[in-house]
């Protein structure tokens, strides 16, 4: 218990040292957009920390690090890439313009409040299984572990892929005011966040293998309900009815996160 502990404090100091100079850099520009590249390279920076301060050589902890670093750094820069392509991103936007004309906020504490203070902890709890899962001892991978395995790189693939797809969509001037409707995004509205689902529960089950299931359920359970529930789908698909017409047969159409085939929606019956 003493050595979970340390270890969780540890990195949680680092990590806030981490966020409030993040935070003084959106100072600087008047621009939070950047903090969803560290959301993936932060989880990543999580299990590098635990592994370096464990000291583990481990199946689970080499894997737990592997992997994670290997969707954080892929996430993170793509997103990254598209923040510097495209410019302040409209959500933070949105909420700092609120903020100063509801609340009176400046940006400095708008942006602390809803932003960094609360991606940081969320940050924390869903890095439980790569913090924890270090813990395990140098007990080979079994069937759940490799499970584990299989099922991130599965969902780094399926992610990847998906945003793939999306930016060659994007980048063709034909498809512009269009739904992206083919390859993964036909049999499911967000492959990039079911790849992202997939990703963290491979990881929990990596470090479930390693004794520590019921401490870190709360990470993927927790990624999950964000990606379905509040940051993820929800403002995507707020923001595609208001701006595609056709995004509505889309929704009829196509499973809203796990994949499965289209459905058949006969012409002419669509609802709002």
């Amino acid at each position: 218990m003493i050595a979970i502990l340390h270890l969780l404090a540890q990195n949680f100091a680092v990590m806030t040292v981490v966020f409030v100079l993040l935070w003084l850099v959106n100072v600087a520009i008047k621009d939070p957009s950047f903090i969803d590249s560290w959301w993936a390279l932060g989880l990543a920076t999580y299990a590098w920390l635990s592994f370096l301060t464990v000291g583990q050589t481990g199946d689970h902890a080499r894997w737990l690090t592997m992997l994670c670093t290997a969707w954080g750094l892929r996430l993170g820069f793509h997103l990254l890439w598209r923040w510097r392509k495209d410019g302040p991103d409209r959500r933070y936007a949105t909420m700092m313009a609120h903020a100063r004309t509801e609340r009176g906020w400046g940006q400095a504490v708008a942006s602390l409040l809803l932003v960094f203070a609360l991606q940081m902890p969320l940050q924390f709890i869903v890095s439980l299984p790569v913090q924890l899962g270090q813990l395990g001892g140098p007990a080979p991978l079994s069937f759940v572990g490799w499970a584990g395995v299989g099922l991130a790189i599965f969902g780094i693939l399926f992610e990847s892929i998906g945003d793939s797809q999306l930016v060659s969509f994007k980048a063709n001037p034909a498809n512009a005011g269009k739904v992206l409707q083919t390859g993964l995004w036909r049999y499911t509205r967000h492959p990039n966040y079911f790849g992202d689902a997939c990703a963290w529960w491979g990881l929990w089950l990596i470090s479930a293998e390693a004794g520590f299931g019921l401490w870190t359920l709360v990470g993927p359970v927790l990624i999950t309900v964000l990606l379905t529930r509040w940051s993820g789908v929800p403002t995507v698909e707020g923001n595609m009815r208001r701006r595609r017409p056709d995004y509505e047969g889309y929704i009829q159409r196509t499973s809203g996160f796990i994949p499965m085939p289209p459905k058949k929606v006969p012409a002419g019956e669509t609802s709002i």
